[in-house]
């Protein structure tokens, strides 16, 4: 298995959890335990869960990290959604957090394809 700093998912997630964690700390004091702690959690669990998957020895192992990692993006896609329509977000701001969500969404996707390659599905 590869370290998780080497795996442009894992670099795609990192870069989308600082996003996350800049956009949010403009977010309003009181959803500091609603929307701003589960779009956090969200993002921090998609790179959280590349990291220890990559340290699995076995890629049927890695692969079920990496379909966690994209159910946090997923979860993390309608935060965004909900986010803009409540206005937290600017809409430049809010175009730019989708687009880096889509981004670490797709290279998951394809790790998650080479994985499964690997395991033999």
């Amino acid at each position: 298995m590869n370290t998780y700093d080497n795996l442009i998912a894992w670099q795609a997630c990192h870069k989308l959890v600082l996003s996350v964690y800049f956009a949010t700390a403009k977010w309003p004091t009181d959803e500091r335990y609603g929307l701003v702690a589960q779009a956090r959690r969200a993002a921090f669990s998609s790179a959280a869960n590349l990291a220890e998957g990559s340290a699995k020895r076995s890629y049927r192992d890695f692969r079920r990290y990496i379909d966690n990692a994209l159910a946090s993006l997923a979860e993390l896609r309608y935060i965004i959604r909900l986010a803009n329509e409540l206005e937290l977000l600017e809409a430049k701001e809010g175009d730019l957090l989708e687009a880096v969500r889509d981004e670490a969404g797709k290279v998951t996707w394809g790790l998650y394809r080479h994985v499964s390659k690997q395991v033999g599905q």
